[in-house]
């Protein structure tokens, strides 16, 4: 809902936004989308059918988002805390019933992403039937890098993604192996939901995905997009 511009609030509103590369200016993010099972290797180590079934997506808070270079505390009420590095697409104009093949003029650019995970939580979930947003939306669950924009790097649908953590690897891919390409999978979802300016979509993880502990430091990338770093830290 649209407040007219004389609404005052009880307390100042906050909005989630992730760096420009090249900018002073900020993307202000309002939502997080996930797409789950995008690459037909992580399909396989999770368990199931990589055939090309339709995309399925959950969402995360807009206020989970980490900058590059952040500090994750270790989630509360998990055992399993799993990374799983994914190319994030960052909406830059809205829409509806989109064409695949006018979806990518609405991407403004493209980062690289963590989708952060409780497994055990997830998998407690998936077990009981119940959505996952226990497992997957919780405080920094989506470190994201500064968002690079399409007009300087086009649209990439090819290249080496790729994590490592404390030097050493742990999921690599490329961008090619995507069952669902992003030009697609924005057109899919924009015919579940309307589209908007902030909108971020993490596009699915390649293989290799696993825990991580506290003083753990994870870096990884997508080439000629960007990289991100983030370290574990103690619980808070």
């Amino acid at each position: 809902m649209r407040q007219p511009a004389s609404t005052s609030f009880l307390f100042p509103p906050t909005i989630p936004s992730v760096a420009i590369d090249g900018s002073t200016d900020r993307f202000p993010v309002r939502r997080v989308y996930c797409i789950g099972r995008n690459y037909a290797d992580h399909a396989r180590e999770m368990g199931h059918d990589p055939d090309r079934e339709p995309p399925f997506f959950f969402t995360k808070q807009a206020d989970s988002l980490l900058p590059d270079g952040a500090l994750l505390p270790y989630p509360v009420q998990t055992q399993d805390l799993h990374h799983e590095i994914e190319l994030v697409v960052a909406i830059g104009r809205g829409g509806s019933n989109i064409a695949p093949a006018a979806a990518l003029e609405h991407v403004f650019g493209y980062a690289v992403g963590l989708d952060m995970t409780r497994r055990d939580l997830q998998a407690e979930a998936k077990r009981l039937g119940r959505p996952w947003e226990i497992g997957k939306a919780f405080d920094g669950a989506a470190p994201c890098s500064a968002i690079v924009p399409a007009a300087r790097i086009g649209h990439p649908a090819q290249g080496a993604i790729w994590l490592e953590v404390n030097g050493q690897p742990r999921q690599r891919g490329d961008l090619a192996d995507m069952i669902w390409p992003v030009a697609e999978l924005v057109a899919h979802m924009s015919r579940y939901f309307r589209l908007e300016a902030g909108d971020l979509i993490y596009t699915g993880t390649p293989a290799g995905v696993g825990a991580v502990q506290v003083g753990d430091r994870l870096h990884g990338g997508v080439d000629g997009v960007a990289t991100l770093t983030v370290e574990i830290g103690p619980p808070v």
